[in-house]
């Protein structure tokens, strides 16, 4: 009887951390309005985002994330074993496509694939945007984290500054929308 007590438990447990990012906005915190929430990208307890790192993307080059200042930065959390990541994939291909030449800039950063992994995946997508390997990258994930669950992504503005972080999956009009006001 007590097993299955534990048995229940443990499940109730488990789902309640699965639906945990739908039932908890992970979002920076600010002490705006509800009003000025919807139209401010930056929150008001923004800080610098940490820049001074060096990634390889899928290909083996490297990439330093200093060089992209100046540009507005998607930089995405994600893995290919994530459903939300891969819906939220063919927005950001869109996005990029439509918003580069203004200076944006999406990052996508595979947590635990390998470039074997994330090469096919990048393919089948059409991805048009830079993946980098985060596998055995602790200190970068540590740097923006605590990571939480997948999808992840952090908008990084043109000055280097981290303003807002969305945990879970978002629609290609809600990024739109925030990219417009960074932009």
């Amino acid at each position: 009887m007590l097993s299955r007590w534990l048995v229940a438990v443990g499940v109730t447990l488990a789902l309640v951390l699965l639906t945990l990012p739908v039932v908890v906005d992970f979002s920076t915190k600010s002490f705006l309005s509800s009003e000025e929430k919807d139209l401010a990208v930056c929150t008001d307890d923004a800080k610098p985002a940490p820049m001074d790192f060096t990634l390889k993307d899928m290909n083996g080059k490297d990439l330093q994330l200093s060089s992209l200042k100046g540009k507005v930065i998607l930089l995405n959390f994600w893995a290919t074993w994530c459903g939300p990541c891969k819906l939220e994939i063919p927005g950001f291909v869109e996005l990029q496509q439509e918003y580069g030449e203004q200076g944006f800039q999406v990052l996508g950063l595979s947590v635990d694939d390998t470039p074997e992994q994330m090469k096919p995946f990048a393919e089948e997508l059409g991805v048009n945007y830079p993946m980098l390997v985060g596998l055995g990258r602790d200190d970068f994930q540590e740097a923006y984290g605590p990571i939480f669950g997948l999808p992840i992504s952090f908008w990084i503005d043109r000055e280097g500054i981290l303003c807002k972080t969305h945990l879970g999956i978002a629609q290609k009009e809600d990024f739109e929308r925030e990219l417009k006001e960074l932009l």
